[in-house]
């Protein structure tokens, strides 16, 4: 499973839904399992970003449909970061020359 770090700010149309965003967190979560991807966390942050979700995919493909999906329904924005733990790292490192 990849993980994936996302980083969230509300649109103009969830910051007026606000006291929707417990429930919408939810409702993100149960969509993440209809792709194939588990919602591991979620955070409601203070700055930049408004909040922060960890996900595991199984392929780029799976969380790519749910981002899409997730974005669409208009609430949030989001960026992308790809997180690798020390073991798929150390693998990275093993193949440098």
């Amino acid at each position: 499973m990849a993980t994936y770090v996302v980083l969230l700010q509300f649109t103009d149309q969830g910051v007026r839904a606000v006291k929707n965003t417990v429930q919408r967190a939810g409702q993100a979560a149960e969509m993440a399992k209809s792709f194939g991807c588990e919602m591991k966390q979620i955070y409601w942050t203070m700055g930049e970003y408004d909040l922060v979700s960890i996900v595991e995919a199984a392929d780029e493909q799976s969380f790519l449909a749910f981002g899409l999906a997730l974005g669409s329904a208009g609430n949030v924005r989001s960026q992308t970061l790809r997180a690798f733990n020390k073991d798929e790292i150390s693998a990275v490192i093993g193949r440098l020359p």
